[in-house]
């Protein structure tokens, strides 16, 4: 299925926020990043009603996720890897492949605990890729 835009009421970012809560006592270790699974509403800017088992899908295949937590070793140049270019914080969106992650409910929301070198991209959009 092709990306579409979505018609969202609250900004998803915000949306993520308010239901993962305060992360302040949750440590991630070494160089694991915590992304939160984008669930897409269930319709599109087009006014297209998406099923429900289509949305659920996003919860075992979804590609775009929001970073909600990194370790203190995450995007560090080490073991033949450069990050110097490379510039992703808490809060922007990435592209991952599901099966890279771990997936861990925190304060009640799907997520998936990637190691830093599993993020694909960062994307301005979590609509940008399904």
């Amino acid at each position: 299925m092709p990306a579409a835009l979505m018609k969202h009421d609250t900004d998803p970012r915000t949306e993520i926020w308010n239901k993962i809560g305060d992360l302040t006592k949750f440590q991630v270790m070494h160089n694991n990043v915590v992304v939160a699974v984008y669930e897409r509403p269930e319709k599109t800017r087009s006014g297209v009603f998406l099923p429900d088992q289509a949305r659920d899908e996003d919860r075992f295949q979804g590609k775009a996720a929001l970073v909600v937590a990194k370790g203190p070793t995450a995007f560090k140049s080490s073991d033949g890897w450069d990050f110097d270019s490379v510039k992703i914080a808490v809060g922007d969106w990435v592209a991952i492949r599901a099966s890279d992650g771990w997936n861990v409910t925190v304060n009640g929301k799907l997520c998936r605990m990637i190691p830093d070198t599993a993020i694909r991209a960062k994307i301005a959009s979590p609509d940008t890729v399904w």
